[in-house]
């Protein structure tokens, strides 16, 4: 079947203002233009228009899903997988943030008793979901999928007592890293308490610790745009200082 510009737009729920655009930026073009000049989508792009959505739903950039998608190697049927695998951790995810408020209803209305770790229930498994959506390929190719699944279990399994360590710990490391940065000495003893802060915070949640992954982590840190961003935001070049720490303090 065939549609116009006006009935896929009626049949995604998105505006023909959108697939316009989707057709500029070489997301989505139409099967062909017919002689009245109007855009002719058939099924195709129908299923290249459901596949855009999902990603979409996944939170993904345009740019990142056109290059996704126009790359060779793109297979269909296993980005659908992907999506099921991710949109059931989303529904698990959400089913427990349900409960969650649930309980909290229960507990002010009724004085039913909820622990503290009850109350946080969900949150972690939303701190995961993001990571995965951002990090997740990159680390999964580098540390290997059995590896990342046990930091998340690891994660889903923090106390309260342990997440105010580990934010305690996160403002001791940027703190530290911004005064020994100042220094301009990777190898000085302020840049290698940063160093060793951050194996800690580390050690929250990786499941062992080794001196080669956190070498190759510090490395990431300053070949992956998105992490570079991150350390520079305050003070450019921070990136390649913590790794050039860690490498020193990885090496002793």
């Amino acid at each position: 079947m065939e549609y116009t510009v006006q009935k896929l737009g009626q049949l995604a729920g998105i505006s023909t203002r959108t697939l316009r655009y989707y057709d500029e930026i070489g997301l989505l073009k139409p099967a062909r233009i017919n002689s009245s000049g109007y855009r002719i989508y058939g099924q195709q792009e129908v299923n290249r228009l459901q596949q855009i959505l999902f990603y979409r739903e996944l939170g993904l950039h345009l740019e990142k899903i056109r290059d996704i998608m126009n790359d060779p190697n793109f297979d269909s049927t296993k980005a659908l997988k992907d999506h099921r695998e991710n949109l059931l951790n989303k529904k698990e995810q959400l089913d427990l943030l349900i409960v969650n408020v649930e309980k909290s209803i229960a507990a002010q209305e009724r004085g039913i008793t909820m622990n503290d770790q009850e109350k946080f229930e969900g949150f972690n498994e939303k701190l995961i979901e993001e990571n995965e959506k951002v990090y997740g390929k990159e680390i999964r190719e580098k540390y290997g999928e059995d590896a990342v699944n046990r930091s998340n279990d690891k994660l889903k399994s923090m106390t309260v007592q342990e997440h105010e360590e580990l934010t305690r710990l996160g403002d001791e490391l940027y703190e530290t890293l911004g005064e020994a940065f100042k220094t301009g000495d990777p190898a000085g003893v302020l840049a290698q308490k940063a160093a060793e802060l951050h194996k800690q915070w580390l050690c929250f949640y990786w499941d062992s610790y080794s001196r080669e992954a956190h070498r190759g982590l510090a490395q990431l840190y300053v070949d992956d745009e998105r992490f570079k961003q991150h350390y520079d935001k305050s003070q450019p070049g921070t990136a390649e200082f913590l790794r050039d720490a860690i490498h020193v303090y990885t090496s002793n």
